[in-house]
C-alpha cells in the first residue's frame, strides 16, 4: 500500500517537471510572485504581499483590511520541536495546541485550535488550496471532543515558505470551516540543498509527583491500608512510601533528519522536494498507583511497580515528502504540489490490575479467579496513518483577466490494531493479545477556476474584481476489523465484556462509505477610494448535495487616519457544514449488564436508534462575525496591531452525552429496538459567542553596533459563552450536553495567552528567546448538572497560569553549516497537579496532570540541531 502511494505521488509530480524554461507574461509572472511570496527581512516586515484574505493579489499587511500573521520559514525551523502544531502555538497568540494523551486515536492525531473555537472552524489551505481533512473524529476527553481537524503534523517545517494566519471569518472566500479563520501555507520554491538533523530528549522532574520506593508494611507484615474500599480489599488504597523527592524523567527522545532540493531549473521554473523523518520515543509522566493491586495477603503487592501506566506522548514514527513545482509554457505557468505521509504512532490505555475483573481468565476457571495476565496488562492502541495529496493547474492571463484552474486530491487513512490485550469473553485460550481494530478513512476532490483583474476607475485609484467557481466531492468510510476484535464470546454469560479492551473493533454493521458533493460560486469587489480609503464586499453560494444551499457575505473597509495610523473592521456571515464524519460515524462497544448484553451506541443521526431518540438531520453551523481594529507603524520596524472580534455561531454540532435511563430505554422499546441501553449522537446542540481581543507587536531595533534585535510581543484574550442549548422533545428532562463537555466549550482553553519574543544575529552568531503566559484553565469534575457554577461542582479545580521560557543559541562557523543548542520549557515548569482522592476520585493519583493543560505536560526538552545549507 505505501509503495503505491510512493509510487502515484512521485508520478503526479513528476508530470510538472521543467525540461526547460521560458519567459512568463509579465502578468502572470507578477501573480506567480504574488502566490509564493517570499518571507522578507527588510525592516518594516508590514510592506510583505500576503495573498490570503482576499483572492485579489497585491495587498500588503498593513492595507489588508482584516489582520494576517506573517510567519517566515525560518522560525519554524529555528526550533527544537519538529511538530508544526507546537511550533505555530509558540508563534501565534490565538493558536491553542493540548497534547492529550490517554484519548485513543487523538493521542496520533492531535487537533488545534483558533481563537477558542473547534479545530474543524479553521480552514487550512497549502498553496491557496483547500487541504483535506483527517478522518479521525476526537470522541474522548480533549480539546475538540466530537470534531476532526486538518492533520498540520503531516506538513513539514523545511518544506514550507511562509504562513499566512487569517485571524477572521472567511467562508464568503474560501467556504466551508473558516469560521475562526484561515490558515495558508505557502511551500517553499527556494533552490539548493537544505538540511538538517535535530536531536533531544526531556530531562525533568516532576513537579508534585512523588519517587516512590515502596509500600509501608504493618507490625504483621502486610501493606498499611490508608483508605479502605471495602467488599474483599480490592478497592483499597495502600499507603507508599517515598524519597521525598519528585520523581525524576529522562525520555521521549526524538530524531529529526529534514532535507529540502531545489532543482537549478531556471528563472521561470522551480521544484523543490522536501522529505522528513521523525522518531519520538514515548514520555511517561503517570504517578504512583497506591490502588491494591493483589488480592488481600500475596507477597507480590509489597514489590509491584507502582508505575503502572503510561501518561504521556506516545511513541510515533513519521515519514514525509512534499513537493513543489511549476513551470512557465509559453503564456501559460503550469504547477503542481503534493505530499505523502505516513505516521505509525501509539497511546497507552489504562492499566488492568491483576485483580480486575477484565482481567479474568474464564476458560481457565469459571468459579475461582485466575487472571490472565498474572501482574495486570497495559493495552496499546496502535494508528497507522497514510496521508497525502495532490494538486495540479495552469496559470495564466487572457484580456487582462488573471486565470488559475485547479485541481486538488487529498485522503486520509487511520488503521488501529490493539496490542498486550485481551478479549475476556473468548478466555484465554481463543483470545488473541494482538487484534486488528478495522479503520477509517476520508477523501477529497476539490476542483477550482478562479479568475481576477484590477481596473482603473475614473473616481478610484483602483478597483479589484474577482470570481470563482469550485467542486468539492467528500468521501468517508468505516471498514470492518477482525471478528475477534469485537465479537462477544462464550464467557460473556459468566459478565465478560466483549470485544478487544482498550477499543473494541468495527464490527461489519458499522461499515460505511457515503459521499457527497457541492458546489459553489463567489465574487469579490476590492476598491481603493483613496489612498487613505478602501473596501472589500464578497459574497459567496453554496449548495450541498446532503443538506441544500447557503449563502454568506463579508463587508470590510481600512481608513487611514494618517500616516502610520489606521482603522479597520470587518462584517462577515458564516458557515461550517457537518462533516461526514458526524452525520455517519458509528461504532459499538458490548457491556454485559446483569447478564444482558447491553450494546452502547454512537450512531449517525439517521439510524433507528438516533431517530427513536429524536435526532434530526444535523444542519449547517451559522456563524456572525463582527470584527475592528487599529494598525499603528509609528517609526520604521515598529509596527502594532489591535483588533476586536466578536463570533456568534448558531446550531453549533457537537456529541450528545451517553443517553441513558429509564425514559431512553422506554422509548427505544416503544420503537421496537431492544439491546440498547445507551446511545450518543451527534446534535445542532449549542449556541455559542466568542469575545476576545489581539494585540501584536513587532520591533526591529535600529542598528546599535552590537548587532541585530527584533522584537515580538503578542496578547490574545478570549472569551466564550454557551448562549442556548437544543433539547430533545421526546426527552424533555435529559442533558444533551451536560457540564463538564460545555466548560470544555467554554473554559477548556486559556482565557488570556501572552507572548515574548526576541531574536538576535550578528555575525556567525544568533539566538532565540521567547516565553508564552498560559492564561487559567478550569477543570470540571463530576457533576453532570451545567447549572452548576463555575468552580462550585465536587471535584472542580483551575490549572494555574504559567509562563513557558524556551531558548536557543545558533553559530555559523562556515556559510554553509549551522549549529545550534537550546531547550524548550527551559525552567522545566508543569502544569497544576490535579488533586486526587475523595470527590476528586483515585485517577488522579496515577494521572497527575490534566490533558487540558495548554502547553502539554512533558517538562523541559533539550536539544541540538546540524544544519546544512549548500
Amino acid at each position: 500500500m505505501r509503495s503505491t502511494m510512493l509510487a502515484t505521488f512521485l508520478a503526479g509530480t513528476a508530470l510538472a517537471t521543467p525540461a526547460h524554461a521560458q519567459t512568463a507574461p509579465s502578468g502572470t509572472a507578477e501573480r506567480q510572485l504574488e502566490q509564493d511570496a517570499p518571507d522578507t527581512t527588510g525592516d518594516d516586515p508590514s510592506t510583505e504581499v500576503v495573498v490570503t484574505g482576499s483572492r485579489i493579489a497585491g495587498r500588503t499587511i498593513a492595507d489588508s483590511p482584516v489582520p494576517v500573521d506573517v510567519i517566515g520559514g525560518e522560525q519554524l525551523t529555528n526550533a527544537g520541536q519538529t511538530e508544526l502544531n507546537r511550533v505555530l502555538t509558540q508563534q501565534v497568540p490565538s493558536f491553542n495546541f493540548p497534547q492529550p494523551s490517554l484519548t485513543d486515536g487523538t493521542d496520533s492525531t492531535r487537533p488545534a485550535t483558533l481563537r477558542g473555537l473547534a479545530p474543524d472552524q479553521t480552514l487550512v489551505l497549502v498553496n491557496g488550496r483547500r487541504r483535506h481533512q483527517a478522518a479521525l473524529l476526537n470522541l474522548n476527553g480533549s480539546v475538540g471532543r466530537g470534531s476532526g481537524a486538518v492533520d498540520l503534523n503531516q506538513i513539514i517545517p523545511i518544506a514550507i515558505d511562509r504562513i499566512e494566519v487569517l485571524r477572521d471569518g472567511a467562508s464568503s472566500l474560501y467556504g466551508s470551516d473558516a469560521i475562526a479563520g484561515v490558515v495558508n501555507i505557502q511551500l517553499s520554491r527556494r533552490e539548493g540543498v537544505r538540511a538538517n538533523v535535530t536531536y533531544g530528549r526531556n530531562e525533568t522532574r516532576m513537579d508534585d509527583v512523588d519517587q516512590v520506593t515502596g509500600v509501608a508494611t504493618g507490625a504483621n507484615g502486610l501493606p498499611v491500608v490508608a483508605v479502605a474500599g471495602g467488599g474483599n480489599g480490592a478497592n483499597d488504597l495502600l499507603q507508599l512510601t517515598t524519597t521525598g523527592r519528585d520523581r525524576k524523567r529522562s525520555d521521549g527522545a526524538t530524531t529529526t533528519v529534514a532535507a529540502s532540493i531545489g532543482l537549478p531549473v531556471g528563472e521561470d521554473a522551480h521544484l523543490v522536494f522536501s522529505g522528513q523523518f521523525r522518531d519520538r520515543q514515548p514520555t511517561d509522566r503517570s504517578g504512583p498507583d497506591p490502588r491494591r493491586q493483589y488480592f488481600v495477603g500475596d507477597p507480590r503487592e509489597l514489590s509491584v511497580d507502582r508505575y503502572n501506566h503510561r501518561y504521556g506522548d506516545g511513541e510515533v514514527q513519521d515519514y514525509n515528502l512534499f513537493a513543489n513545482a511549476g513551470y512557465q509554457l509559453g503564456a501559460v505557468e503550469l504547477y503542481a504540489f503534493g505530499s505523502l505521509g505516513v505516521r505509525d504512532g501509539d497511546g497507552a490505555g489504562f492499566f488492568r490490575r491483576p485483580n480486575d475483573a477484565r482481567n479474568r481468565d474464564f476458560a481457565a476457571s469459571t468459579t475461582t479467579f485466575v487472571p490472565f495476565y498474572p501482574d495486570g496488562f497495559l493495552p496499546f492502541i496502535e494508528s497507522e496513518i497514510e496521508d497525502y495529496s495532490i494538486a495540479a493547474g495552469a496559470r495564466t492571463t487572457l484580456g487582462g483577466w488573471n486565470a488559475d484552474l485547479s485541481a486538488v486530491y487529498g485522503t486520509n487513512r487511520q488503521n488501529f490494531a490493539v496490542r498486550s490485550s485481551f478479549n475476556t469473553s473468548l478466555g484465554g485460550v481463543a483470545s488473541p493479545r494482538r487484534f486488528d481494530a478495522g479503520g477509517i478513512a476520508f477523501g477529497q476532490v476539490v476542483a477550482n477556476l478562479d479568475v481576477s483583474r484590477t481596473f482603473e476607475v475614473g473616481f478610484l485609484d483602483q478597483m479589484g474584481v474577482a470570481v470563482g467557481f469550485e467542486y468539492r466531492d467528500e468521501n468517508f468510510r468505516i471498514f470492518a476489523g477482525e471478528p475477534a476484535s469485537y465479537v462477544n464470546g462464550p464467557f460473556t454469560a459468566n459478565g465478560a465484556p466483549g470485544g478487544a479492551q482498550v477499543f473494541p473493533g468495527f464490527r461489519p454493521s458499522n461499515e460505511v462509505d457515503v459521499s457527497r458533493d457541492s458546489y459553489a460560486a463567489y465574487v469579490e469587489l476590492s476598491a481603493d477610494v483613496s489612498d487613505r480609503l478602501s473596501f472589500q464586499a464578497a459574497g459567496r453560494y453554496e449548495r450541498y448535495s446532503d443538506f441544500g444551499d447557503t449563502m454568506n457575505g463579508k463587508l470590510a473597509g481600512r481608513f487611514e487616519l494618517f500616516e502610520g495610523a489606521a482603522l479597520r473592521g470587518s462584517i462577515s456571515t458564516g458557515f461550517r457544514a457537518p462533516s461526514l464524519q458526524q452525520q455517519f460515524f458509528n461504532a459499538t462497544s458490548t457491556n454485559n449488564v446483569n447478564g444482558v448484553l447491553i450494546d452502547i451506541r454512537t450512531a449517525p443521526v439517521s439510524d433507528a436508534v438516533s431517530v427513536a431518540l429524536g435526532s434530526q438531520p444535523l444542519d449547517p453551523e451559522r456563524a456572525l462575525n463582527l470584527g475592528g481594529g487599529v494598525t499603528l507603524n509609528p517609526v520604521p520596524g515598529f509596527t502594532v496591531t489591535a483588533d476586536y472580534y466578536n463570533i456568534r455561531i448558531r446550531d453549533r454540532i457537537v456529541l450528545t452525552e451517553n443517553l441513558q435511563g429509564a425514559a431512553v430505554n422506554a422509548l427505544l422499546l416503544a420503537n421496537g429496538i431492544t439491546g440498547v441501553s445507551s446511545a450518543r449522537f451527534f446534535v445542532n446542540g449549542v449556541d455559542t459567542r466568542t469575545e476576545g481581543v489581539d494585540v501584536v507587536a513587532t520591533y526591529r531595533v535600529p542598528d546599535l553596533g552590537v548587532g541585530n534585535f527584533r522584537l515580538t510581543a503578542g496578547f490574545n484574550y478570549n472569551e466564550q459563552r454557551i448562549t442556548d442549548r437544543a433539547t430533545l422533545p421526546s426527552l424533555p428532562g435529559l442533558v444533551l450536553f451536560a457540564r463538564q463537555e460545555s466548560f470544555r466549550i467554554t473554559n477548556g482553553q486559556p482565557r488570556s495567552k501572552i507572548l515574548l519574543a526576541a531574536d538576535y544575529d550578528r555575525g556567525p552568531v544568533s539566538a532565540t528567546v521567547r516565553t508564552n503566559r498560559y492564561g487559567s484553565v478550569f477543570v470540571a469534575g463530576t457533576s453532570t448538572n451545567p447549572a452548576v457554577p463555575i468552580g462550585a461542582g465536587p471535584a472542580d479545580y483551575f490549572l494555574e497560569p504559567k509562563w513557558i521560557t524556551d531558548a536557543e543559541v545558533r553559530i555559523r562557523p562556515v556559510r554553509a553549516l549551522e549549529l545550534a543548542v537550546g531547550a524548550d520549557n527551559i525552567f522545566d515548569v508543569y502544569p497544576t497537579r490535579a488533586p486526587a482522592g475523595g470527590a476528586f476520585g483515585n485517577n488522579n493519583f496515577f494521572l497527575p496532570y490534566s490533558s487540558l493543560s495548554p502547553f502539554g505536560f512533558n517538562g523541559r526538552f533539550h536539544y541540538a540541531r546540524l544544519g546544512v545549507e549548500l
